[in-house]
């Protein structure tokens, strides 16, 4: 569910007709993909969420420049294939269907056209943690949205989300955590400095029973 300022801001931003884009950023375990996917309960076939993460360069490619043990970092994205996607889908072409890869935390890879877009949809909800960045490729994802809402959450309640996905996935504990404080963390600082620029600072709550 979503609370009753998050819901008129989202009654506000679909009000205009058209497609509109919203971008959802937030540090690591904010609860990004929870608050799309609230959205996307209330919205229904009205919507589709396309995340960043489906850009993440692949693991062979990230071992190529040495950068797979930050993994997650700004420069272990597509960025360029992000923003052109991003463009495609501020302009619909009547009954075209839009793919777009998703990622899989499982295997730690991405699946391309796994993700599709109808023609149809009026919200496309794009989340991630770099939305708001202002260097390099980032930068041109900012304008090619027309709303970012930033996920404000109590830390510590974060750092348990982050430690108990990444022991989900395959880590021990030792190794979440060491994960959480090499690469996370500062991940986090720089997503942080970006809070500013959002357009709505919002919060999750709990799911309600099915």
């Amino acid at each position: 569910m979503i609370d009753t300022t998050t819901r008129a801001r989202l009654d506000a931003l679909m009000a205009g007709g058209g497609r509109r884009i919203l971008g959802i950023a937030g540090l690591p375990g904010s609860g990004k993909s929870t608050l799309a996917e609230q959205l996307l309960t209330r919205l229904g076939d009205q919507a589709a969420n396309v995340p960043m993460d489906g850009f993440h360069l692949a693991n062979a490619e990230l071992r190529r420049l040495g950068r797979a043990e930050r993994k997650g970092a700004p420069d272990t994205f597509d960025t360029g294939g992000y923003v052109a996607l991003l463009k495609r889908l501020r302009a619909p072409v009547e009954g075209e269907i839009v793919y777009a890869p998703r990622f899989h935390r499982e295997i730690e890879e991405s699946i391309a056209g796994e993700v599709v877009v109808p023609a149809s949809a009026r919200l496309i909800i794009t989340e991630g943690n770099y939305l708001l960045m202002e260097e390099g490729g980032w930068a041109a994802v900012r304008p090619l949205l027309d709303e970012v809402w930033f996920v404000d959450v109590d830390d510590e309640l974060r750092l348990q989300r982050l430690l108990e996905r990444h022991m989900q996935f395959g880590r021990s504990r030792e190794a979440a955590q060491h994960w959480i404080e090499t690469t996370d963390e500062p991940n986090a600082r720089r997503i942080a400095a970006t809070a500013h620029r959002a357009d709505f600072r919002a919060r999750t709550l709990p799911m309600e029973p099915a």
